[in-house]
C-alpha cells in the first residue's frame, strides 16, 4: 500500500471546468458538495482506502522560529496558502494507477448548477523512507 496526498485548491491550480466559486453557490450546491465529498470518504472507509481528510478554514499565519528567547515570526512577504489550498485528503491504495482513479474521481464532486466541477486535484505520494547514510544515494559521484 502506498499513502497518497489529495491537495484540494481554491486558486493555484488550474481552473475547473465548472469555474464558478463556492461564494457564488446556493447553500443546496454546497451541501451537495459536502455530500458527495463525505460520501466519497464513507466509500474508501469500507474499502479499507480511507486515511484522513480535513476542509481547511480560510484564516491562518506563517510562523517561524526566530532564535532562543525570542519570540516567533509571524509575518512576512510569504505565498498565503490559505488562500491556496482548501482541504486535503490522505488515501492508502495499492498503486498509482487506483491513486489517480480515485482522484479523478474526487474532481467530479458537483458544484454550480449541481454540475461536475472538474476540478484539478494535486496528487502528491507520501515519501516512502527517508534516505540513510548506507543508502549509495549518491553512486557515481
Amino acid at each position: 500500500m502506498a499513502k497518497y496526498l489529495l491537495l484540494k485548491h481554491y486558486r493555484g491550480a488550474p481552473a475547473p471546468a465548472n469555474d464558478v466559486p463556492m461564494e457564488k453557490w446556493t447553500p443546496e450546491e454546497i451541501s451537495a458538495h459536502v455530500q458527495y465529498m463525505r460520501d466519497f470518504a464513507a466509500r474508501l472507509e469500507e474499502s479499507g482506502e480511507y486515511v484522513e481528510g480535513q476542509a481547511l478554514a480560510p484564516e491562518g499565519e506563517w510562523v517561524r522560529y526566530d532564535g532562543e528567547g525570542r519570540p516567533p515570526v509571524t509575518d512576512g512577504p510569504f505565498a498565503e496558502t490559505k488562500d491556496l489550498i482548501a482541504g486535503w485528503m490522505i488515501i492508502d491504495v495499492d498503486s498509482h494507477e487506483r491513486a489517480v482513479e480515485l482522484a479523478g474521481e474526487l474532481s467530479a464532486a458537483p458544484g454550480a448548477g449541481g454540475k461536475p466541477i472538474h476540478e484539478w486535484l494535486e496528487l502528491r505520494p507520501f515519501l516512502a523512507a527517508s534516505p540513510t547514510a548506507t543508502d549509495d544515494c549518491h553512486a557515481g559521484g
